[in-house]
Formats: structure tokens, sequence, C-alpha cells
């Protein structure tokens, strides 16, 4: 079995070997930037528009971070899946390749943003996560009837490696006050097995297009387990982006996303009341985990990690409305 990473320079063999484009194709590729745990690559031709995906065996970040690269699988799988129930928001699989971990979907439109960048710059429409609410909604409604779907995500390992790991435990090795608090929260997540959870509903794997269509991306730690992981998840993101932020109208803007985001999925799925220290846990450990961001500077992140360790010591289980507005001091 050959795991050998493809480059810009060996990708177009592959891709013809595999007979995804032929030999008379004229293959344009482009390095994709932006991911931690996969190369990606896009490659067009006259008629296709397409990324590869190829896992890393250990994650781009400054803390050792191993991860089983049959997530590429687990995530061709679950494209497969939300495809057929969102086609026009998740991408259609082209190709799987489980022996050295590539999968190949194709591009969303080119012009499309990155939500996370639209989010940094400024750039924040509430309606793309009222978007998100609904269908996260769905799709976690859709996990808990389906019993065969829910087969095929059953082995959650990888959501041991790619979140309990760097998000929780290793919190709580770093603040002994806060052990028990984290201990409850990671008991809450192993022990619930309900339904399929996308397990990185962030900014980074949504994507909106010119005509506000919005995309999301990155399923590989998709498992069976707590639908509050996926809320809080989003939630935590744009608390982070909340406290980067100097603009009054940023701010305001943030905090009605993550209104817009819960009163959707509450319109179809009601949510559990520990939802806020979830968040909280993962804003702390977007400074303090094994993958911090790179946005806020060293007061912000002080702030962050003292407006969440407060809220953690505390044990309070206020609405997300609450903690979005707390935040602002």
């Amino acid at each position: 079995m050959s795991t050998d990473l493809l480059t810009e320079q060996t990708v177009v063999s592959y891709l013809i070997e595999k007979g995804v484009i032929s030999a008379t194709d004229q293959a344009e590729v482009e390095v994709l930037t932006g991911g931690v745990s996969n190369v990606v690559l896009a490659i067009t031709t006259k008629d296709k528009k397409l990324v590869l995906k190829q896992a890393l065996a250990e994650l781009k970040v400054a803390e050792k971070w191993e991860a089983d690269q049959r997530r590429a699988i687990v995530e061709a799988n679950a494209i497969a899946l939300f495809h057929k129930l969102s086609p026009d928001q998740v991408p259609n699989l082209v190709f799987l390749d489980p022996e050295r971990f590539i999968l190949i979907l194709d591009r969303v439109p080119v012009g499309s943003t990155v939500w996370k960048s639209d989010l940094l710059d400024g750039v924040i429409n509430p309606d793309v996560a009222a978007v998100l609410g609904t269908t996260l909604a769905k799709w976690h409604n859709f996990g808990e009837s389906d019993k065969e779907a829910r087969l095929q995500f059953m082995e959650d390992s990888l959501f041991e490696q790619l979140r309990i790991d760097p998000f929780y435990r290793f919190v709580a090795a770093k603040n002994e006050l806060l052990k028990p608090v984290i201990g409850k929260l990671i008991k809450e997540l192993e022990g619930d097995k309900t339904t399929i959870v996308h397990g990185d509903f962030s900014p980074k794997n949504i994507m909106v297009g010119m005509d506000d269509q919005v995309y999301i991306l990155d399923f590989e730690v998709t498992h069976v387990g707590n639908p509050i992981f996926d809320l809080a998840f989003l939630l935590a993101h744009l608390l982070c982006k909340k406290f980067r932020t100097d603009e009054p109208l940023e701010d305001k803007l943030l905090s009605a996303a993550a209104e817009r985001f819960i009163s959707a999925y509450e319109e179809i799925r009601p949510i559990a009341p520990s939802l806020c220290l979830h968040t909280a846990l993962i804003a702390l450990a977007r400074v303090e985990g094994k993958s911090p961001v790179n946005y806020l500077d060293s007061s912000k992140q002080s702030a962050l990690v003292s407006y969440t360790k407060d809220i953690l010591g505390k044990g309070d289980q206020i609405s997300i409305v609450d903690l979005f507005k707390r935040s602002n001091g």
C-alpha cells in the first residue's frame, strides 16, 4: 500500500492512470492552501473543475498531532450521503482511492469565498448563518431517524483524535480547576450516539457563492455522536471573531449571526442547555488547545481566555444569546 503524497508535478499522471481525466486533457493544477490535514489540489480541464484531497498522517500544527488517514474514506462516504440530502450545498464525490487516502470532488463555483475570510473581512451576513442552522438541523434529524445511514459512521476514533483530545482533554490537562466540568462535557459527547455529526462545522469549511449560495465542505470527522458538538464548534468560531473585532457593527452582526443560526436550528430540533459550556470550552481551546486561531492578538486572547474560563468555572448553562451578549463586557 502506497501513501506517497501527490504534488503539482505528479497529480496529472495519477489522474490519467485512474481514468479521472484523459491523456489528451490540458490539465491545469493549483495548490490550494489553508488546510492543516490534507494535500489539497485543484485540477481544471476544459470540461472539469475538480478538487483532490489526500489525507496527511500528521497535521501541520505546532503541537504534535497524528491522525488516522482513514478519515479520507469516512469523508468520501459522508460526501456521498450529504450530497444526496443537499445536492445544492454539498459537492458531488467523483472518485475515491482508499489505498492512498485520496478523494476527488467537484469544485464549488469559482468566485465563491470562504466564510471565515468573509467574517474576518467584516462581510458578515446573518442569513448565511440561518441557512446553516436549518441545514444542520435537517441533517441531524435525518441521522437520528435513519439507522442504516448511521451504520457507516459508527467508528468514532477519529473524533477522539481530531476533536476530543485536542479541544477537550488537552485543555483540561492545562487547567486543573476546569477538569471536573470538562470531564462532564466529554462524558456528554461520548455518551450520546444518536445522530450523524459533521464534526468540523466551521466557517473555514463553508463557502458562499456570488449568488449567496451556501456550500458545506470537509466531512472527514463525520461520526455518530452528539449533535451539540456541531453547534458549539460553529458558535465558538463566531465567539472568537467577536472578541477579535473592535468595530461595533461587526460585533452586532456576529451576535446576530449566532442568534440566527440557533433560532433556525431550534425551529426544527431542540438544543441541550449545555451548549453554552461546550461553546465556551471550544473557544478557549482556540487559544490553549492544539489548533489555536491565528487572528487574536495577546490582549484579545487574554480577554477570551478570562471570559470562557469564568463561564466554565461557574458552570452556568446560559443561553447562546446571553453568552454572546455578556461577552461585550
